[in-house]
């Protein structure tokens, strides 16, 4: 007998629906980090005293911010074609264990960078 994984029965207009939505989801999220971006070059430019690895840190963490909500809506459009449970579950196991590395990575930048502004801003 063999064993057959569960099969998802998600009608197509409620997949499309989703997808839709994730889209849409995605545009929204893109257009608040673009006025998010404007903010950080509008403050960067009035603040002449702002060190450059301050500023380095802030487009670092944006950056950061962008792959990272990236890599949130691919996972989401990758679960919506799952087509069992299992899956789903290696999709998000995937996922899971990517995200580790990529923020590991990216917690030892951002404070190697934090490190170094804080040398450049203290007092000798």
């Amino acid at each position: 007998m063999v064993n057959k994984a569960p099969q998802l029965d998600v009608p197509p207009e409620l997949r499309d629906f989703a997808e839709k939505s994730v889209e849409q989801t995605k545009k929204a999220v893109d257009s608040y980090l673009g006025a998010a971006q404007k903010a950080v070059g509008t403050i960067e430019d009035s603040a002449d005293a702002v060190q450059a690895s301050v500023k380095d840190l802030g487009k670092k963490a944006m950056g950061f911010a962008e792959t990272n909500l990236a890599a949130s809506f691919d996972l989401a459009q990758r679960l919506i074609r799952a087509r069992d449970v299992q899956d789903l579950m290696r999709i998000q196991t995937e996922f899971v264990q990517d995200q580790v590395k990529v923020l590991t990575e990216q917690a030892k930048e951002l404070g190697s960078i934090a490190q170094k502004a804080m040398k450049v801003n203290t007092p000798s």
